[in-house]
């Protein structure tokens, strides 16, 4: 099954518990005012894999606890995520997915069930940026942190990082989190601010501390 990214970070702290693998999906019409992540919108930007192929070269990270699904909006490829996930839910992989829209709307569309049934977590709800909140995985205080299994209790979301900077060989960064850069100048992340969750962007040494 194709499936369309927008980026993929094999290891990140701050976008669940324990150290996990972060997929966004590319393509979202919600149309959240402050969005994180506006370069996910457009459907036909970021690049095409295959989910078998996506699945298989998460197994095979080393040390990772589970995998994040983030975007853009992965309900918008619903054939794809289903296939993702049930493919995840054969390993030990804990899975967790970021969605602008509720629970409740996910349990009315055709594969919202069939997916819910194969995560463990679910972050529900359309970012709201009057209620900014940048803690416990919730952009907003109108979201909500659905726990659909076992494997995680809610004190297991109180103590995530509310920011990260991953340094990569290329001189790249991602930068990941929900809360301020506090002493960082605007201009220094040229745009990128408290809510990025994930953005490429070249290197300033001396200048994010």
């Amino acid at each position: 099954m194709k499936i369309r990214l927008h980026a993929f970070e094999p290891t990140s702290r701050a976008n669940g518990p324990g150290l996990r693998a972060v997929i966004w999906f590319q393509g979202c019409t919600l149309g959240c005012p402050g969005c994180f992540n506006p370069t996910t919108h457009e459907p036909n930007d970021g690049y095409e894999t295959k989910a078998e192929v996506l699945a298989a070269d998460l197994i095979t990270l080393p040390g990772i606890e589970g995998v994040s699904i983030s975007g853009g909006e992965p309900f918008q490829q619903p054939e794809a995520l289903a296939d993702l996930v049930r493919r995840l839910r054969q390993t030990s992989l804990s899975i967790l997915i970021f969605s602008g829209y509720t629970l409740k709307r996910i349990q009315t569309m055709p594969l919202g069930p069939t997916i819910l049934a194969s995560i463990d977590v679910l972050v529900a709800g359309p970012y709201v940026r009057e209620q900014h909140s940048g803690r416990g995985l919730l952009g907003s205080t109108n979201q909500h942190l659905h726990l659909l299994t076992s494997r995680y209790q809610p004190s297991d979301f109180t103590r995530l990082p509310r920011r990260e900077i991953i340094l990569h060989r290329d001189g790249t960064m991602t930068v990941t989190g929900f809360a301020v850069f506090e002493g960082v100048e605007k201009r220094d992340l040229d745009g990128i601010t408290s809510s990025s969750r994930l953005e490429r962007l070249p290197s300033f040494p001396g200048k994010l501390r």
